[in-house]
């Protein structure tokens, strides 16, 4: 279980520096967004570039976050049924939908998407709108968000085998297991 472990904490340790420029992504978006309006209001200038790559540094932060919210377990769960279960019954209830439904789902859609980023960087695809971005690099974060996703699954999958074994326990805020 240790080599598991390992990796698991190799994943949390990709996705918590995944956390942290996610977090600078959104500040930088919002210093772009303001830059573009007073640019456009001080000098009736006004471009397509700095409003997609305000798009694009959203979509980074909605792909990529995600894993970094599992990570946290700052996600979105229905726990109607979760609050009355006692601990072994949630850390059962993790296991089976993430090994069951969120990983399987996030490899399905990564496979699927792959298409969609290699047709756009077959064409070099570029943004339709005068001076747009190129548009492969952004559909890449499809495919990869939802890998990083399956992989952030795949360390909570590790981390509650662990604490079901009763090799570690589970810090409830943080998700990060500790001996």
């Amino acid at each position: 279980m240790r080599p598991l472990l390992a990796l698991s904490t190799a994943i949390d340790q990709l996705n918590e520096k995944i956390g942290y420029i996610c977090n600078l992504l959104i500040l930088l978006s919002c210093l772009v967004s303001a830059g573009n309006a007073m640019i456009r209001y001080a000098f009736d200038y006004s471009s397509n570039g700095w409003l997609e790559l305000q798009w694009y540094m959203f979509a980074v932060v909605v792909m990529f976050g995600s894993s970094y919210t599992f990570k946290r377990n700052e996600h979105v769960r229905v726990e109607i049924f979760y609050l009355f279960l006692s601990e072994r019954g949630q850390l059962w209830l993790d296991l089976i939908g993430t090994l069951f439904f969120l990983i399987p789902a996030c490899l399905l859609l990564s496979y699927l998407s792959w298409p969609f980023f290699m047709q756009s960087y077959s064409v070099g695809e570029m943004s339709g709108n005068a001076g747009g971005l190129i548009r492969w690099p952004i559909k890449f974060v499809i495919p990869s968000g939802f890998v990083m996703l399956a992989l952030q699954g795949v360390s909570e999958v590790i981390k509650r085998a662990a604490a079901l074994q009763g090799t570690v326990t589970i810090d409830a805020k943080y998700e990060r297991p500790t001996q």
